[in-house]
């Protein structure tokens, strides 16, 4: 099965060289060129990932549609996409799970997206173990 992600960039350019590369490499990719093409797509399909660019239509664009991605019931993996790393860590935990800095190549981009849904999935996983726990414990004092 393939995996499913969004990506956001303005840059055509690059938008369309990483869907190509991604694709070839086994995504499905379904793309946006804007902050408000994306935050509509997220809430019209699901994906396994989002990956945005930082810079945009302001400064932090990027930021805002990864947000939106994080607040979304399916729980993709985030990852800022970014040629202008921000200083500081303020572009991590509400935001997103990993920095992907440009320019990238193509294995170390595949190497780190594979590694992030891996640890996005792992961290999904606990989570279900530990909001199942509570109910498990109370169903066995039940009985």
């Amino acid at each position: 099965m393939k995996r499913r992600l969004l990506l956001v960039d303005d840059d055509l350019a690059v938008l369309l060289t990483l869907k190509t590369v991604l694709e070839f490499h086994g995504f499905e990719v379904e793309t946006a060129t804007s902050t408000a093409e994306a935050l509509a797509r997220l809430g019209s399909s699901t994906y396994q990932m989002v990956i945005s660019d930082l810079r945009m239509e302001t400064e932090d664009a990027g930021l805002r549609v990864l947000r939106a991605a994080r607040g979304q019931n399916y729980d993709p993996a985030t990852a800022l996409l970014t040629a202008y790393p921000p200083s500081g860590e303020h572009w991590q935990g509400d935001h997103s799970d990993s920095l992907l800095i440009k320019p990238l190549g193509t294995k170390d981009l595949l190497r780190q997206l594979e590694a992030l849904l891996v640890q996005h999935e792992d961290a999904r996983q606990a989570r279900l173990r530990i909001a199942a726990a509570p109910a498990q414990g109370s169903a066995r004092k039940a009985g």
